[in-house]
């Protein structure tokens, strides 16, 4: 052993420290390797749980014959696009999707408009039984469409909007806007008082105020609602198969069901069609994006 080493050693036995090199300490939050392959793994399952319906959708769209479904198997050797072409040409699918968009986007302007007025008076305004109302607003969510359907039938019959676009807007509204209110009041909330009391001081009335300053300042929290307006509007079926009548303004949901009767099942026509329906909803979702995360998570911070 040298004198070095002894040196050394005498040093760290006095000052009680070890200059040998060590592991870095784990940060906090930070996992092993253990650890990051249980939580990667875990992901990949849940991803493919996610995933395998929307693929088995798509297989299934391309077996020729309507009993594929019961002989998988047997799609491989005969895939064909020719569901689609039929679904395209020989059915009611553009009227289906007309009416769809025009109630599914309906519903997203006039809801998301009616929500965000009653968000945003409710967030700011104090008048007698603020409180009250947006507890109202949340029982209206606690009956079930069954008790629903029938009052709201007779009402829309004596309005004379039965098999009428803007009675199923209507309907959906109904629906759709007590919720989107408590969630746009979440996220006014988020948004600082001073603003309002700044947009008084440069001689804006409260409805400049709301329109120039928090609308544009709540554009992730008015993505959310809206999507969760088009969605509700896009693929209910109880409502839309109650009230309209014509064949031609059924939306996409009632649609499907055409291809499943009782004494026949066109399973293939109705996966293709399913494909193409999803086909408007993804498109919105990427346009709305952007925000529907930030949208998603603000109004939890304040309530």
């Amino acid at each position: 052993m040298s004198t070095t080493t002894l040196r050394t050693s005498a040093a760290e036995q006095a000052t009680g420290y070890d200059e040998s090199p060590r592991r870095p300490a784990r940060g906090r939050g930070e996992r092993g390797f253990a650890g990051k392959l249980v939580s990667h793994g875990i992901l990949i399952v849940a991803s493919l749980a996610a995933l395998f319906p929307i693929a088995w959708l798509v297989f299934l769209s391309l077996g020729p014959d309507k009993d594929d479904y019961l002989h998988p198997g047997r799609i491989w050797h005969t895939m064909t696009f020719s569901n689609y072409s039929f679904v395209l040409q020989h059915t009611n699918f553009f009227e289906w999707m007309k009416s769809s968009l025009i109630v599914s986007l309906g519903t997203t302007v006039i809801g998301v408009m009616i929500a965000a007025t009653t968000g945003y008076a409710v967030s700011r305004m104090r008048f007698p039984g603020y409180k009250k109302f947006m507890w109202v607003l949340l029982v209206t969510q606690m009956f079930p469409i069954a008790v629903l359907i029938v009052p709201m039938y007779q009402i829309l019959s004596d309005l004379q909007l039965i098999d009428s676009y803007l009675g199923l807007i209507i309907v959906y509204c109904s629906t759709a806007v007590p919720y989107s209110a408590w969630l746009l009041k979440g996220y006014f909330d988020t948004i600082p008082f001073e603003i309002d009391e700044a947009g008084r001081v440069d001689g804006l009335s409260p409805f400049g105020t709301f329109f120039r300053l928090i609308l544009p300042l709540a554009k992730p929290g008015l993505a959310v609602a809206a999507f969760y307006n088009f969605i509700t509007a896009f693929g209910e079926v109880a409502f839309a198969s109650t009230f309209m009548l014509d064949d031609s303004k059924y939306t996409f949901a009632v649609g499907l069901q055409t291809f499943v009767s009782e004494h026949d099942a066109q399973r293939n026509l109705a996966a293709a069609t399913a494909v193409l329906v999803a086909i408007p909803v993804s498109l919105f979702f990427y346009l709305v994006q952007k925000n529907l995360v930030t949208g998603l998570t603000a109004g939890g911070t304040k309530g």
